[in-house]
């Protein structure tokens, strides 16, 4: 692809978009770091230029061309970064390709042109520098990328085909010319999400499958961290070859030692850094030299221990992305791999569990110990392991893109301390649970040291977040391994319909109880006695299943003996029957011995039947795993095309209230519970905002006297309400006046709301909604990190007090507004219960739908609230709006080009 040097910049030096910078994760799962172009970018591009095969040259140029004059080089290092904008690719402090555009003439059109290093061809570089390039040309009104290619170049056309933009050809003069419509399509972003779900997970691969290991740091102390390291990588027999390095001892634990990671003579896919945390930053160097490909960082004294350690994380990361390598910690357990063909223990737990189909990611280095003891003890058994630590760069996120490609794994268990993007976990989440289980804890706080910042979203809004996406959360590590066992090695309940038989009537009581209370629908449990042995449990057993969904079997012996007969017998009949089967067999916690299926390698099988120490905690794990294959069953949903929605429209309204007086909103800030980040909010006119997405705001007149009043009422028509036009008193009691059918009546409540209120009161008439209705309350907000948030909960005052509000993210599927409606607890008032009358519930769901449409495709609508909204039996009126809007810079997380967070 060609293009020529023209006419000089000058000598006004423009702005540089820091904002483009970005490191990314290609195809390989290596790192690279894009920016714009610079100009003293020169030597670098000369550099490049120099390293690039005769064949590539030809191509770019369409001729040789041995050398860049010096006016070539500072035509292409000095851009405007509008008209003219280039991104270059650094690996190692090195160039290793280019992508640049330049406008034609004035218009939305540009010539692009690539240039990758053959070294780092097929890395998928081109394809993530064209999206990076693509979000900068929208960003700077250039709509068609034209591009001329020798019809050999192959691997160009391909790139330029494959990125799922509309794209057109044609052939003249001996090139190809391309058009690409850069409009956002849904292949678009469906090309870009699966390039960026297999990097992901191909850079987990790399980290959990190396084929060597070095520790640095690994002393002849006892109980020193590195030699702690050392000792379980040599005792889980790890497969490949293990290299301690010190700078002063000759072998540690028997193993030859290296004085620094450049003298080893061997290639190392891993290194573990257990040094002290000022020496962290060289020894990253040094492993970047060596070819390192990844790092596991156990050294503290980063991110948890001030501003001066936050900045030494931060330049941590930075180091390790440019050299191509992804880090996990610091501060943090370690890793490991249980596939007998790896066999890794790299973490400071001596405890590893057995093999099993269990992935298990912690943020939490210090609870890591104590976690993969639990899952021993329990005889579970996992696939991987990964103790994220302070989380500066890989996340819980990137551990379930490689976890959904892993089939080794089959459930995923997350004990997360932040949420670094929840929009992409969202995302990643529902996407994931179709096929595989997640289970999470998530604590309420953070501890210092998280590279992700703190979320804006209440507990509530969160968990919320995690119903939409299928995500089961539980409250603590006690639940979290109960529901896992369940989910490994038993099938899905297809419904809520649960028998218990048992020989003891107390304790089947008891999980009779216990499953009432956890929402399921227990058949009369079945006694067998205290003598009943496993003739009597089989017989029983195969008796109540076909008439359920799950069984728990309660088997407490009152004299110990039989227990191995009884055990096969329900192994039997639960993998005849398909259903899911639990047991408190003898107070049993996790999987014994009797109860397993032979799952290879000394660990429990599919069809193996989970123990609990008490039924309540079978019943417990059961109700969640109801739920979250209720959800399963569900279908998918997509978010539905509503007619009446006009995006444009909407944002020229948007446009006008940013360009207006810049009063800031204080008063809407404190209402939207935002105590910090509100400068800059403008109030926009939220009426013309909702009729762009198909949502009339019933008309209301702020009136100044009794007889602009009365007037107001006569246009309006009656009967009206009058109130407060202050949307700070809506909540006050008092304030409004309702059903006023004439004149005199609407004087009087005129002249006692001025007196209640004061002489500068505003007061707006309102015609009265026509049928009996149950008030709402909608909002929208931008969280910085999870983007648009759409609540609802009934206006009742009860409600607004008990916080009965119900979260989905924007935006919004018929099934997640459905879901939302039916989820908050007043909901029975919608259906006509306690002598309520049932409402247009379809209704309501299509304004959900329409306020997510508007809460994802305007991040500058930080928040808008609908308040009241009447629900009622012929459909929903929405009496009163407020919007306010601010710049969207920020706003829009996992949106645009691929990027490391």
């Amino acid at each position: 692809m060609r293009s020529k040097p023209g006419i000089s910049l000058g000598t006004v030096q423009p702005r540089y978009p820091a904002h483009w910078e970005a490191d990314v994760v290609l195809s390989d799962g290596g790192t690279a770091h894009l920016r714009p172009i610079r100009p003293d970018d020169a030597d670098l591009l000369q550099s490049f230029y120099s390293r690039l095969s005769e064949e590539s040259i030809y191509f770019r140029f369409f001729g040789p061309h041995p050398r860049l004059s010096d006016r070539e080089i500072t035509w292409f290092t000095n851009v405007d970064y509008v008209d003219r904008v280039a991104f270059i690719a650094t690996i190692a402090a090195k160039m290793v390709a280019v992508v640049r555009y330049d406008r034609i003439a004035a218009g939305d059109q540009a010539e692009v042109a690539f240039l990758v290093e053959d070294a780092h061809q097929g890395r998928g570089m081109a394809s993530v520098l064209l999206e990076h390039l693509r979000a900068a040309a929208r960003e700077r009104g250039i709509r068609t990328f034209i591009a001329d290619v020798l019809p050999g170049n192959h691997r160009m056309t391909g790139v330029l085909r494959q990125a799922g933009y509309t794209a057109q050809s044609q052939f003249e003069d001996g090139v190809v010319r391309m058009t690409l419509d850069l409009s956002t399509t849904d292949t678009a972003q469906e090309v870009r999400l699966a390039r960026e779900h297999r990097a992901e997970a191909r850079s987990i691969a790399r980290l959990l499958t190396p084929e060597s290991v070095a520790v640095i740091g690994a002393s002849r102390e006892p109980g020193g961290i590195g030699q702690t390291v050392l000792r379980n990588l040599l005792a889980a027999d790890f497969t490949g070859p293990v290299y301690p390095v010190h700078r002063h001892v000759r072998a540690v634990a028997g193993v030859r030692a290296y004085r620094s990671v450049s003298a080893i003579d061997g290639v190392v896919d891993l290194a573990v850094l257990a040094v002290p945390a000022e020496g962290v930053l060289e020894l990253v160097e040094e492993c970047a030299q060596k070819g390192v490909k990844g790092l596991v960082v156990v050294s503290s004294g980063f991110g948890e221990t001030g501003p001066e350690g936050r900045a030494r994380q931060d330049e941590l990361v930075r180091i390790a992305r440019a050299y191509g390598m992804r880090v996990v910690g610091p501060n943090c357990l370690g890793i490991a791999n249980t596939d007998p063909a790896v066999r890794l223990n790299a973490t400071l737990a001596a405890t590893l569990p057995g093999r099993g189909r269990v992935g298990f990611f912690s943020q939490s280095g210090a609870l890591g110990t104590a976690l993969m003891q639990r899952v021993a003890q329990r005889g579970m058994g996992i696939s991987t392991f990964v103790s994220a630590g302070n989380r500066a760069d890989v996340s819980g996120n990137d551990l379930l893109q490689y976890w959904e490609e892993d089939p080794a794994t089959d459930v995923i268990l997350l004990y997360l301390e932040s949420l670094g993007n929840p929009r992409k976990f969202a995302r990643l989440a529902r996407r994931i649970s179709r096929g595989k289980p997640i289970v999470v804890v998530k604590s309420r706080g953070m501890p210092g040291g998280h590279a992700a910042p703190v979320l804006g979203l209440s507990d509530a809004a969160l968990g919320s977040l995690f119903a939409q996406a299928g995500v089961i959360r539980v409250d603590d590590l006690t639940q979290l391994f109960d529901v896992a066992q369940l989910l490994a090695h038993q099938p899905l309940p297809a419904g809520p319909r649960v028998g218990v038989v048992g020989n003891s009537d107390a304790l089947a009581l008891l999980a009779v109880e216990a499953c009432v209370g956890a929402g399921l629908d227990p058949v009369p449990p079945v006694n067998l006695g205290a003598r009943a042995g496993a003739a009597e449990f089989g017989a029983a057993l195969a008796g109540v299943l076909p008439e359920v969904d799950a069984a728990v079997v309660v088997y407490m012996p009152p004299i110990p003996g039989g227990s191995e007969e009884v055990a096969a017998e329900l192994l039997r009949v639960a993998r005849d029957s398909g259903k899911p089967v639990l047991a408190t067999f003898q107070g049993e916690l996790g999987m014994p011995s009797s109860l397993r299926v032979d799952g290879g390698e000394g660990s429990p099988g599919r069809g193996s039947i989970p123990s609990y120490p008490a039924a309540e905690e079978a019943v417990r794990a059961l109700a969640h795993v109801v739920r979250y294959a209720r959800w399963r069953a569900e279908p998918a949903g997509v978010v539905p095309h509503v007619g009446g929605v006009d995006v444009k429209a909407a944002g020229r309204i948007v446009a006008e209230a940013l360009a207006g007086p810049g009063e800031a909103e204080h008063e809407a800030g404190r209402e939207a519970g935002r105590e910090d980040g509100q400068e800059g909010w403008r109030e926009a006119d939220a009426a013309r905002l909702l009729a762009c997405f198909g949502v009339d705001v019933w008309a209301a007149e702020t009136v100044g006297s009794p007889e602009e009043a009365v007037g107001a009422a006569e246009r309006l028509g009656w009967p009206v309400a009058i109130k407060s036009a202050d949307p700070a008193d809506v909540r006050r009691a008092g304030t409004v006046r309702l059903g006023l059918t004439e004149p005199a009546g609407l004087r009087r409540a005129f002249g006692d709301l001025a007196a209640l209120l004061g002489p500068d009161a505003r007061l707006a008439v309102q015609r009265m909604a026509p049928q009996p209705s149950v008030p709402v309350v909608v909002t929208a907000v931008q969280d910085r990190h999870a983007g648009g948030v759409v609540s609802f909960g009934l206006g009742e005052v009860t409600a607004r007090l008990l916080g009965d509000r119900a979260y989905r993210i924007a935006p919004l599927t018929a099934e997640d507004a459905a879901s939302q409606v039916r989820s908050v607890r007043a909901a029975p008032l919608l259906f006509g219960e306690y002598g309520y009358r049932p409402v247009d519930v379809e209704a309501l769901e299509d304004l959900l739908v329409r306020i997510g449409l508007l809460a994802d495709a305007l991040p500058e609508v930080v928040r808008l609230e609908l308040d009241p909204v009447l629900a009622g039996r012929d459909g929903v009126i929405v009496l009163g709006a407020r919007a306010f809007v601010r710049p969207a810079e920020g706003l829009r997380p996992d949106a645009g080009p691929r990027r490391l967070g």
